[in-house]
């Protein structure tokens, strides 16, 4: 393996400690791809690495080349990996995963060590639409706060914001958006978030969209609507989310009854 000079990781550093287990029942395609990942995710392999011959890797690693390039190919379908013919494998910015809890991106991105950035897009009180009205519990044309921001990770854009706020739940500034996640200003409000109801989904990028996302046209996207209770059963706000799906991803886990 070789990298590009954007990296100084060179073969004993991204593979130091990884060994196959060949009486292991996890196939061995996995267990590379599992060492991969974590070395991906950490940092031990950077953005920008370029992985120029695959083969001579598989042969210094003691593997068949057919399962190299499945392993490789379980990272490009994770979106870890981009394979260019003439140019190699290259390591690209890994997702962002969140889990499926009560919390904001902001603090999903501060939580795993990344960097959020917020720009407030617009700010300003308006007349509430009879949807978000009936999903606020309040009567159409009722004042709420109406915010859009847009959310990144370092320099990567990962996510247009659209939040609802009814007047219960107060004023907001621009400023103090782009310092602090929504749920923590909330929180340090008294605000008691208790609940959620929400829906995941996805669609194609608006021409709009696919620019502020630095996305191709009519590239994927994830949505997601979540109108969220306090420990008194009142909505406190709903939101009309969408995410660039080359660079974010919904976790969930799931338990047996």
């Amino acid at each position: 393996m070789s990298v590009d000079a954007s990296s100084d990781v060179d073969a004993p550093d991204a593979f130091r400690g990884f060994r196959v287990n060949r009486s292991s029942p996890i196939p061995l395609y996995f267990q590379l791809s599992q060492h991969l990942e974590q070395a991906i995710e950490s940092g031990t392999i950077p953005h920008g690495t370029v992985f120029r011959n695959e083969i001579q890797l598989a042969e210094q690693l003691g593997l068949s080349r057919p399962t190299m390039r499945r392993a490789m190919q379980d990272l490009v379908e994770k979106g870890l990996i981009v394979r260019r013919r003439g140019v190699g494998t290259r390591v690209v910015q890994p997702k962002v995963r969140r889990p499926m809890e009560l919390t904001s991106l902001y603090e999903d991105l501060a939580g795993s060590g990344q960097s959020p950035a917020t720009e407030v897009l617009e700010i300003e009180v308006v007349a509430c639409e009879e949807a978000v009205a009936t999903r606020l519990g309040i009567t159409p044309g009722d004042p709420v706060t109406e915010v859009v921001r847009l959310r990144s990770a370092g320099k990567n854009p990962i996510a247009k914001l659209t939040n609802y706020l009814p007047e219960s739940v107060g004023e907001f500034t621009a400023a103090e958006l782009e310092a602090r996640g929504l749920y923590e200003i909330m929180r340090g409000r008294g605000i008691h978030l208790h609940t959620a109801s929400q829906t995941v989904g996805a669609r194609n990028a608006t021409t709009a969209e696919a620019r502020l996302l630095n996305e191709r046209r009519n590239a994927a996207l994830l949505t997601m609507q979540r109108c969220t209770y306090d420990d008194r059963g009142v909505a406190v706000e709903y939101g009309d989310h969408v995410y660039a799906a080359s660079r974010y991803s919904f976790e969930i886990d799931l338990l047996t009854p």
